[in-house]
């Protein structure tokens, strides 16, 4: 699609001036917007991230008061940082594993040591300007990667609901849980379906009952329940208040090439999962985008102090900060508010927390686990073909462990990627019961191809003609090597050799220089281009310096022909064209290429101004005639232009040569009705054409009345709906414009483009 010039006049027309944009940003953020929006919005969100933060710190592990800390750090310092309006930061499912890892291997105070080194790292990743980078990652694997740690978090939390203890290893979890089923503790995973059960039937409620999170009523109804009737369970141990359990982190003693790598893992996919999940948030709403650079030092800034105090990773969630958009937050108010509203709950009632049973939260990680496994993301992987990489990745993150799957995921999914880029297709065929050949190479083609293009050349007999059909982007020395040596074989052998160029590569430029990708856009230029642009090609020494007419046939025959004669073998005994075309002489106007059409589409006529005489000129007479009484096309098209030389004589009196006056004579009409105030130039002059446009606009649509009274066109138009209409071709900006009886209106990319040509038959052009 052709972009429209700021400056032309075509670039305005249909445009709403006093559209600035702002409806698409949030008002500016006062007081009253707070209080209405922000503050019930953090609210909901707090509640929904309470009962998680404790349940992903025991799942992990670590201190109950690690993931309480990490969710107030990340509300209020993500919040105020952060690049993300309204995407809210905290303890994050998908991080348990790894941090279960880091526990078990180093201890809780070196694991926060890691958590504030990779905030560290996050912080340079946001300075540096390259938190985009982190994009990079196929969404297959980071799928995959998630539905690994749902798994495994649903595997370890099973033993816990069955009043037992998990294993760190996901295959000893699966192997000890017929054991554990031997010996089940009858309250406990009666709480903890309790809870499964309360969540899963939650969605099905009304929605005014809803407004409250499930995962708050299913812990709260379960809490009470062992309260109320004394049960025999392990609840959470939470020694003191928050501030109890601030603790600095403690510097490794060794291993330091290990804590690196888990202080990269960290960093990783902290950063990955929050810039996907503010990618996924922008989505949700009309609000000012994400800084991902900011978004980098915010989540990197809260990481230290999060890792400083004793608190777990923090990283942008996307089941809080989608319910932060549901719930109607207008800015980062809401979020710094959720980390505020659970500070005051984790000092003041830390004594609730301590009634709750691990039970109750196991079975509220087997929901949050299972969810993490999404059927929307197996069936996106299966339809592209990306299903194999999810199940190694997933299969990877359970048995192995995080990184090794990950590292795993990504080594799959560039390999498939590289070996979906360089793939070819090469295949040979007889045309007809003839001794013509034809081949076909399309893809990339490289030394990888050598087998599959000796095996297809070898199919080929001796002495054939052969064409040699050539759509590839890449070629290198040794396939274009692997090509001449054949064909230079063949034809010593009699047969005859013509290649087809219809990619961006080219045979005549790949001895020359290292090969490299040629993109979409060089052929496009080269079917559309001019040939001054192949002239100024010749002048800087990168093109031929023959006679254009030649050298464009030339590229024609080795390029385009053999792609048109499939259509012109459809249309060698007949023509069937669908329009009318009647169009200026300037050589800027090409009507199929403004009409995107091919061979047999549109039957052209070409004159001075675009004019049709109605007597004095048999030319467009005989071929309206014909077109209409022979060829039966459905549509006639007066097509006229900017910086038209014939309005442009026309409009200033000027003498231009005995011939092309007496021919511009048929436009005086035109000039009349101009000069009377016409409505088409009166709506073109409102749109910011100038004079010489203006008469052009009017010339069509004099134009189109002159057919409008010819008798073929009136039978057509009666008997078989005949449409005629006119456009506008502005050469600034390469669009198209309607000209009607009244005024001027512009060609949409859309469903209506079809409608508004063919509008009730010719109706606007009759007298």
């Amino acid at each position: 699609m052709a972009t429209t010039s700021p400056n032309s006049p075509a670039s305005q027309l249909g445009s709403d001036s006093s559209a600035t944009g702002a409806g698409s940003r949030f008002p500016a953020v006062d007081l009253a917007s707070i209080l209405r929006h922000d503050v019930p919005a953090s609210i909901v969100v707090f509640l929904v991230a309470l009962p998680l933060s404790i349940g992903i710190a025991i799942a992990s592990g670590a201190p109950v008061a690690a993931g309480l800390i990490a969710a107030v750090v990340g509300g209020i310092v993500g919040g105020v940082l952060g690049g993300s309006a309204l995407q809210v930061s905290g303890p994050a499912a998908g991080l348990t594993v790894v941090v279960a890892e880091s526990i078990h291997q180093f201890g809780w105070r070196i694991t926060c040591f890691i958590v504030a080194a990779a905030g560290v790292l996050q912080i340079l990743f946001g300075l540096s300007r390259i938190a985009r980078a982190a994009l990079a990652v196929a969404p297959v694997v980071v799928h995959a990667m998630l539905a690994g740690i749902g798994i495994t978090i649903a595997l370890q939390q099973v033993h816990i609901l069955l009043g037992g203890e998990s294993s760190s290893a996901a295959w000893e979890n699966i192997t000890g849980l017929a054991g554990r089923l031997g010996s089940v503790s009858g309250p406990a995973a009666f709480l903890g379906v309790l809870v499964i059960v309360i969540m899963l039937g939650w969605n099905h409620l009304p929605e005014r009952v809803r407004v409250v999170p499930g995962a708050l009523v299913a812990i709260v109804v379960a809490t009470g329940l062992s309260v109320m009737v004394p049960m025999d369970v392990k609840r959470v141990a939470l020694d003191g208040s928050l501030f109890d359990a601030i603790m600095l982190p403690q510097l490794p003693h060794g291993d330091w090439a290990a804590v690196v790598m888990m202080v990269l893992t960290v960093a990783l996919i902290t950063s990955v999962q929050s810039l996907l999940s503010a990618v996924a948030i922008d989505k949700m709403h009309t609000g000012p985008r994400t800084d991902f650079d900011r978004e980098m030092i915010g989540l990197g800034s809260a990481n230290v102090l999060s890792g400083l105090i004793g608190g777990l990773p923090v990283a942008g969630v996307i089941v809080r900060s989608s319910t932060n958009v549901a719930a109607g937050a207008r800015s980062r108010a809401s979020t710094i508010l959720h980390g505020v509203w659970v500070l005051v709950f984790s000092v003041a009632l830390v004594s609730l927390v301590q009634q709750i049973p691990l039970a109750a939260l196991a079975g509220l990680l087997i929901v949050i686990g299972v969810q993490l496994v999404k059927m929307a993301h197996i069936r996106l992987a299966h339809r592209t073909g990306d299903l194999l990489v999810y199940v190694v990745t997933l299969a990877a993150v359970v048995f192995l462990n995080l990184l090794e799957g990950v590292l795993i995921g990504l080594a799959l999914a560039f390999a498939l990627l590289v070996w979906r880029v360089v793939r070819v297709v090469v295949t040979a065929e007889r045309i007809g019961g003839t001794d013509r050949w034809l081949i076909r190479i399309d893809g990339s083609c490289t030394f990888l191809s050598l087998p599959k293009l000796s095996t297809t050349f070898a199919k080929v007999p001796p002495g054939a003609t052969v064409t040699v059909d050539l759509t590839v982007d890449f070629l290198d020395h040794a396939a274009y090597d692997a090509i001449t040596d054949w064909a230079r074989q063949h034809e010593s052998n009699g047969g005859t050799v013509d290649f087809v160029e219809v990619g961006a590569s080219r045979m005549a430029k790949a001895p020359d220089a290292p090969p490299a990708r040629s993109m979409g856009r060089v052929s496009l230029d080269d079917v559309l281009g001019p040939w001054r642009v192949a002239r100024a090609g010749a002048e800087s020494g990168t093109g031929d310096n023959g006679d254009p007419l030649v050298t464009g046939i030339a590229a024609y025959h080795r390029s385009h022909a053999h792609l048109v004669r499939s259509h012109l073998d459809e249309l060698r005994h007949r023509q069937d064209p669908d329009s009318f075309f009647l169009t200026c002489s300037d050589s800027r106007i090409v009507p199929n290429v403004i009409t995107s059409s091919g061979p047999g589409d549109l039957f052209t006529v070409r004159n001075v101004g675009n004019l049709v005489p109605e007597q004095g000129d048999a030319s467009v007479e005989a071929a309206l005639v014909f077109a209409l009484e022979k060829l039966n096309v459905r549509s006639v098209v007066v097509c006229g232009h900017s910086s038209c030389g014939a309005m442009g004589a026309l409009y200033s009196g000027e003498s231009a040569g005995p011939g092309i006056d007496r021919w511009l004579e048929y436009g005086q009409p035109s000039l009349a009705r101009y000069r009377a105030g016409h409505a088409v130039g009166a709506a073109a002059e409102a749109a910011g054409f100038g004079p010489v446009e203006q008469l052009s606009m009017v010339n069509i649509a004099v134009q189109l009345e002159n057919l409008g009274r010819h008798p073929s066109v009136r039978r057509a138009v009666e008997e078989r709906g005949l449409t005629v209409s006119g456009l506008f071709f502005d050469i600034a900006s390469a669009r198209l414009i309607e000209v009607g009886p009244e005024g001027i209106s512009p060609l949409e990319d859309s469903d209506e483009l079809l409608a508004q040509l063919h509008r009730e038959p010719a109706s606007a052009v009759m007298p």
